[in-house]
């Protein structure tokens, strides 16, 4: 079948279109920089004709709020538009689990706003919500850094490996939509200065990590509950000390 991919260029939309072009079937990588603009809708009209598919990955470039809801809004309504037209039956899109639970947060709810539009929009879909991805860590821990140490919540995590999510979409594209939300996450869950203090050891990164009282996400209320997943998540298979020793043999290649 065809199935575009917006955001194809990027960490999960980038071995999406692998696996499903291995799988044998006709995926179009939709970014600017293939000349396919889903917020301006340059070039959707004809990315999308005759696709049976759309899966959306893409993010937005900031996370202030209101350039987040222009983002989320513009780029969804805009496939909803293309999508009907073309008679696509089934739009799969990329949240984050913990979205309905950090409504605190401007981003947050910029992504609640765009999985509204795709429960709204008329085509058969279905929302995929992923916890943090391990490669996002170095991001967490920058986020909380403070002179020379890193300063996390004690809150927990059951962060995925990008590679896992990337696996579970090329299934979810292909089969029935759902009509709602799946969670996926990794096998383990911690708290979050744990999975910190691993992967800056991994680095011999010199920053040492300390685990506050406080109960929030970049701001936003949080607890143990918030970034993992309710019952019945999917459950990747890579654990994140398998997936360190790959980065680090990488690394040194």
């Amino acid at each position: 079948m065809k199935i575009v991919i917006i955001g194809g260029t990027g960490l999960i939309g980038r071995p999406l279109v692998g696996l499903l072009r291995a799988e044998g079937h006709e995926v179009v990588t939709a970014s600017p920089s293939t000349g396919i603009n889903a917020l301006t809708g340059a070039g959707l009209t004809q990315a999308l004709t005759d696709a049976a598919v759309v899966v959306d990955v893409s993010n937005a470039p900031s996370f202030e709020e209101q350039a987040a809801l222009a983002f989320f809004r513009g780029t969804t309504t805009n496939l909803l538009e293309a999508s009907r037209d073309a008679g696509v039956h089934h739009i799969v899109a990329l949240s984050v689990v913990g979205t309905n639970r950090l409504q605190a947060s401007g981003y947050f709810r910029a992504k609640l706003a765009q999985e509204q539009l795709i429960a709204n929009g008329g085509v058969p879909y279905t929302i995929v919500r992923a916890t943090q991805f391990f490669e996002f860590l170095s991001t967490i821990a920058d986020g909380y850094t403070r002179g020379d140490a890193v300063y996390l919540p004690a809150i927990a995590l059951q962060p995925v490996a990008a590679s896992d999510v990337s696996a579970l979409l090329a299934q979810i594209a292909t089969a029935a939509p759902a009509g709602g939300i799946i969670e996926a996450a990794g096998p383990e869950c911690a708290p979050l200065a744990e999975f910190a203090a691993r992967w800056l050891g991994t680095r011999d990164d010199p920053r040492r990590i300390s685990a506050t009282a406080e109960r929030d996400y970049f701001g936003a209320p949080a607890d143990d509950r918030t970034l993992v997943p309710g019952e019945n998540p999917r459950i990747a298979p890579t654990r994140f000390d398998e997936w360190l020793t790959a980065q680090s043999q990488e690394s040194a290649a």
